[in-house]
């Protein structure tokens, strides 16, 4: 252990520091679920007028002694219930995570299920085209309320409010720092590090802190340190005085105090659908499938790449002659810019772009490599003086891309994936990066919506192997969703 990563709060006895000031408390947490619910209700009576003023217009329902006028109260009630007993309200699922969604959905589909079963059974003449209309209404508009507020949270969040979990980080000292990076890594995600205890073999007898997290305690204070600093979660990694025994206890005595216990292991970086917990002697073992590079999955995205991008570049025709013509007429040179690039499993192709560039950029690289403004094996510039006036347009708006179409429809390239390396990158990648060929490479991707050129090296590889090894359909087209963001932002876009 350096100095420079234990220097200075916490003593040798455990005792910990005091509540640290200006952090989200719970009632932050209240007020964000008083939000979601006036919300909720707000988009289920909107959704039941529109479900009434669609099947009805402005006409009273004729023929039918349905009072509608107590059904819509009556249906909201009854989706706000459905809603809090799946859990959408639960603090461990709103914020972050797919799994707010799915309960949502889940929350409506039951209840129309329920609602249409019932009134078969007892012989009910509420207008089916009503309920249809209003679940159908009702369930996206909650969806997109949801996805809006967990938007304005993230904000809040990355700015340091918001409501956030404040948790208390025990381990060693280097798994600790560990969680304390990944955790930082994604200010958004609401786990908001203010104390960590470490074994009692390394406390100091002065006061200590890791990088600038206080140490607060030791392994024999943990409810006590969690309760001093006001944390609401304790997030346990890795350490070898942790038994499984010790463990237990911890969650004994964390019982009724309203503090969580987490366990962070040490497997990283794989998403949830590919994590099984299968308990096996009282032990929860966590078994982790494969990732899927051929089958069924991948026949099918092949077919929606070659499917869309056909379609795009129909639709896309008029833009193209456009972008094309403005190329011209601005620089001398050709409209495509044609560049060798590594495809799946190491294969060379073209990729096709709008040339943004004066014709001899290649040449003039080596005179502005000491400008690079990225770390890693790429080299990027805020204002190369290589680009043309619409290529900064075009780059803006990453409209230069558009022709990589042609490189999905042909085959060489998938509409979400990696980036595609350059040869001379690939051939300093070690094991680890290589991954990256194992899949095709993509016009957009994580690292497109993460950033782009304002990450680092070290993180753009890492969103890269995150999609290869966890890639999903729905992930892609969360993806292709975002994209649409990231290019009106033009974020990392130069």
């Amino acid at each position: 252990m350096t100095a420079a990563t234990l220097s200075t709060p916490a003593s040798r006895s455990g005792k910990p520091a005091g509540r640290p000031a200006g952090l989200v408390t719970r009632a932050d947490e209240r007020s964000y679920v008083r939000v979601l619910v006036v919300l909720d209700t707000t988009v289920l009576i909107v959704a039941l007028l529109v479900g009434y003023v669609t099947r009805f217009g402005d006409d009273e329902p004729s023929g039918s002694d349905i009072p509608y006028v107590l059904v819509a109260p009556g249906l909201v009630l009854a989706w706000l219930i459905s809603l809090k007993a799946l859990g959408c309200y639960d603090d461990r699922v709103i914020g972050y995570g797919a799994d707010e969604y799915r309960r949502v959905s889940s929350a409506s589909l039951r209840l129309a299920g329920a609602i249409a079963i019932a009134g078969y059974i007892a012989d009910v003449g509420v207008s089916r085209g009503f309920l249809g209309i209003s679940f159908a209404v009702g369930t996206v508009g909650l969806e997109v309320a949801r996805f809006a507020a967990r938007k304005r949270l993230h904000r809040a969040r990355s700015r340091g409010a918001g409501w956030s979990r404040k948790v208390l980080v025990v381990g060693d000292t280097a798994h600790v720092l560990e969680l304390v990076h990944t955790l930082r890594r994604e200010p958004y995600a609401g786990y908001h590090v203010v104390g960590a205890c470490i074994p009692d073999a390394l406390l100091a007898p002065v006061a200590q802190r890791l990088g600038d997290v206080p140490v607060v305690g030791s392994f024999r204070g943990i409810p006590e340190a969690a309760t001093a600093i006001g944390a609401d979660t304790v997030a346990v990694t890795a350490s070898g005085e942790l038994t499984a025994a010790r463990l237990r206890r911890l969650g004994w005595q964390l019982e009724g105090t309203g503090v969580d216990l987490v366990v962070a292991p040490a497997l990283t970086d794989v998403a949830g659908p590919r994590i099984h917990t299968r308990p096996v002697a009282g032990l929860p073992l966590i078994h982790v499938e494969a990732p899927e590079f051929r089958g069924a999955r991948k026949l099918v995205k092949g077919f929606v790449d070659r499917f869309v991008s056909s379609l795009a570049l129909a639709l896309l025709l008029p833009l193209i002659a456009i972008i094309a013509l403005a190329i011209k007429l601005d620089s001398r040179g050709p409209v495509l810019f044609r560049q060798v690039r590594v495809g799946r499993g190491g294969q060379e192709f073209g990729v096709f772009k709008f040339r943004t560039m004066v014709v001899n950029a290649d040449a003039l690289l080596a005179e502005l490599a000491a400008r690079n403004e990225t770390d890693g094996l790429m080299f990027k510039m805020r204002d190369d003086p290589r680009v043309t006036r619409v290529g900064r347009l075009l780059r803006k708006w990453s409209l230069d891309e558009l022709p990589q179409l042609v490189n999905v429809l042909l085959g060489q390239m998938s509409l979400v994936g990696p980036r595609p390396p350059l040869p001379s990158e690939v051939a300093r990648y070690d094991g680890d990066v290589a991954r990256r060929l194992l899949v095709k490479p993509g016009m957009t991707g994580l690292w497109q919506v993460s950033g782009r050129s304002d990450l680092s090296w070290e993180d753009g590889i890492r969103l890269d192997l995150y999609y290869v090894e966890n890639w999903s359909l729905a992930a892609d087209l969360t993806i292709l969703w975002k994209t649409f963001g990231a290019v009106v932002n033009s974020r990392g876009a130069y």
